[in-house]
């Protein structure tokens, strides 16, 4: 089924104005698309990972070589999709295109209040 607006209704969870590139840990859930179980399957409680269960392992694990900031802590695969915290050092000069922090930003983490 695609996308339908008047069905599906999305709304954000993100946190307006704040600068999702500042140092902090942040929960990360990546679905397959339509939902299909491409990375494995459940066996008497274990994920037995397939080859491209493997591949997005292995894939993972290098996030921290391509991004000098990123920190990986726990992370699950699952057999349709993957969950992970990641967290990002405070290193300077570094840059994502993302939405600029509102210091005035209500429940915001390290926002002056």
């Amino acid at each position: 089924m695609s996308y339908n607006p008047n069905i599906h209704h999305r709304r954000s969870i993100r946190l307006k104005g704040y600068d999702y590139s500042q140092a902090g840990l942040y929960f990360v859930t990546i679905c397959c698309q339509d939902r299909i179980c491409r990375f494995g399957k459940i066996e008497n409680g274990d994920m037995i990972l397939n080859d491209l269960g493997k591949i997005a392992y292995d894939e993972w694990i290098k996030l921290q070589e391509r991004y000098p900031r990123v920190l990986l802590d726990v992370f699950q695969i699952m057999p349709n999709h993957v969950h992970g915290i990641i967290g990002l050092d405070d290193i300077v000069g570094a840059t994502l295109a993302v939405a600029q922090n509102n210091a005035n930003t209500p429940n915001a983490p390290n926002a002056d209040v």
